[in-house]
C-alpha cells in the first residue's frame, strides 16, 4: 500500500496567513488617517465678506435712508398743510373776511388837447381829469390801511392824466370817497398813441377810459397787523367826450357801466404778478 504525500501550506520557506492579508490593506495616504482633537473654545470658520457685498449692504442703507427721509418729509408737509388749513378755517369763520369794494361815481374831461409841432412833427397832449370814486369796506371787524395811492386814467394802455390820494384808514362797514383833479402837460406821444386816439375820438360813444389804482394795503384784526400787501384796481367800461369851443365845459363821462375789479399784486424778485 503506498503512501499519498500532500505539499506544504508554506512557499519559499514563509507561510502567509490569509485572513492576515485580507485584514490589512495597503494605506494610499498615511496622514489620511491621523486623527483631528475637538476643541470647543475654537471659534466656527466665517468666511470673511468681499468689498462687493460691502458695496451692496452700504448701497442698501444710503437707499433706506433716502426712503426714511422722503417719507417724514412728507408727512410733515401734510401736517403743516393740515393745520394751516384748520387755522385759515378758523379764521374765516371767527372774522368772514371780504374784499374792499370800488366803484367810480364820475369822471369830468375839462381840457383835452392834441397839437402837433410843424417844426419837428412831435405831438404833444395836455389833459385835465377830475375822479371821483368810492370805497367801501364791507368787513364788521376788520379794518384797511391804505399808503398813498397812484391814480391814472387810460384810453386803449394810452396814459391820459395820472396824479394821487393820501393814505387813509377805512374803518369797518365804513365809506370813503376819493377825489382826485389830474392831468398831464404837453406829454410827448408816439405815432400809434396818436392815431388810436385820433379813431377813438370819432366814436359816437367817446373815447374808451379805464381808471387803474395801484398801492399798498394792510389788514387790522382789533389789535393784530398783517403785513402790507399790494393791490391794484381796474375800473373799466367808461366812455367819455372832449370839450369842445371856447367855452370850456367839463364833459362828464358816461359810467353807469363801469365795473372796478381788485387784484393783490404779489412781488418776486424783481417781477410782480
Amino acid at each position: 500500500m503506498t503512501d499519498r504525500v500532500y505539499p506544504s501550506a508554506k512557499q519559499n520557506g514563509t507561510a502567509a496567513h490569509p485572513t492576515a492579508a485580507a485584514a490589512a490593506p495597503v494605506a494610499a495616504n498615511p496622514t489620511s488617517n491621523k486623527a483631528h482633537p475637538y476643541n470647543p473654545t475654537r471659534h466656527p470658520y466665517r468666511p470673511t465678506p468681499t468689498s462687493r457685498h460691502r458695496r451692496k449692504d452700504r448701497s442698501f442703507s444710503c437707499r433706506r435712508c433716502c426712503c426714511l427721509s422722503c417719507f417724514w418729509s412728507f408727512l410733515i408737509l401734510i401736517a403743516i398743510l393740515l393745520l394751516a388749513a384748520i387755522v385759515a378755517a378758523a379764521f374765516y369763520a371767527l372774522y368772514h373776511p371780504h374784499r374792499p369794494l370800488f366803484s367810480v361815481a364820475s369822471l369830468k374831461i375839462s381840457t383835452f388837447n392834441i397839437t402837433t409841432t410843424p417844426s419837428d412833427d412831435s405831438t404833444h397832449i395836455t389833459t385835465k381829469i377830475n375822479v371821483t370814486l368810492s370805497t367801501k369796506n364791507p368787513n364788521k371787524k376788520i379794518s384797511f390801511i391804505y399808503d398813498q395811492i397812484s391814480i391814472a386814467v387810460l384810453s386803449n394802455s394810452v396814459k391820459l392824466s395820472n396824479g394821487s390820494f393820501a393814505n387813509f384808514v377805512s374803518s369797518p362797514e365804513n365809506i370813503t370817497v376819493i377825489h382826485a383833479a389830474m392831468g398831464l402837460n404837453s406829454q410827448l406821444l408816439d405815432a400809434d398813441s396818436v392815431n388810436s386816439l385820433k379813431s377813438d375820438l370819432k366814436k359816437k360813444n367817446g373815447l374808451p377810459l379805464e381808471i387803474v389804482l395801484d398801492t399798498m394795503v394792510g389788514v387790522k384784526m382789533e389789535k393784530m397787523k398783517m403785513k402790507k400787501i399790494g393791490i391794484r384796481v381796474k375800473c373799466d367800461g367808461i366812455h367819455g367826450a372832449v370839450p369842445k369851443g371856447k367855452i370850456v365845459i367839463p364833459a362828464a363821462a358816461v359810467t353807469s357801466k363801469a365795473k372796478c375789479k381788485v387784484d393783490l399784486r404779489i412781488k418776486i424778485l424783481k417781477w410782480t404778478f
